[in-house]
């Protein structure tokens, strides 16, 4: 068979089965009673709130513009005891958009703040709760000055306190 097929199938597979785990409630988490008030805007952070990522950073090595787009997860958890509220995403750079995905659900592709409107997602995130960031970067957005080492940023504007950011590196090859 061709290797570029049973490669794309294998990719795909995977993906659904990141999204179906992603959308499972955590069972090792016990079950615990949701507030009834939620923060919002302007409230001050509860303690009990811990939004969490599988990692900060990620780096993806010697990319080349001629490949086209590259894609990472960021997978998270809502590790507290409270309520979520995620409210927005952006991204540091408009060769960069970012998706949240939760279970079935996707809010965005969202991009750079200030060249893109970026609306308000208000959603809740339960406690024990999991989703990813899915991230896009097109090496090319730049054309060929855009060779060498680059650093983004995805930002997650949210109720557990500062906004938590979700960074990316890599080196652009032409």
């Amino acid at each position: 068979m061709n290797k570029k097929f049973l490669i794309a199938t294998a990719v795909v597979v995977a993906g659904i089965g990141a999204m179906i785990i992603a959308g499972m409630p955590d069972k090792t988490t016990p079950s615990q009673p949701q507030a009834s008030a939620q923060a919002r805007p302007g409230a001050t952070p509860r303690a009990s709130a811990a939004l969490g990522s599988s990692e900060s950073k990620f780096d993806f090595g010697s990319i080349s513009m001629a490949a086209g787009k590259v894609t990472h997860r960021f997978f998270l958890a809502n590790r507290g005891a409270e309520p979520i509220e995620i409210r927005k995403l952006y991204t540091s750079c408009m060769c960069t958009t970012a998706e949240l995905v939760k279970g079935i659900r996707r809010f965005g592709p969202f991009g750079m703040q200030g060249h893109t409107d970026i609306p308000s997602i208000n959603q809740d995130f339960a406690p024990g709760e999991r989703a990813y960031v899915e991230v896009v970067f097109d090496p090319a957005a730049h054309g060929p000055a855009g060779v060498g080492p680059i650093e983004r940023v995805v930002t997650i504007e949210n109720s557990a306190g500062q906004p938590m950011q979700l960074a990316f590196s890599a080196y652009v090859t032409p």
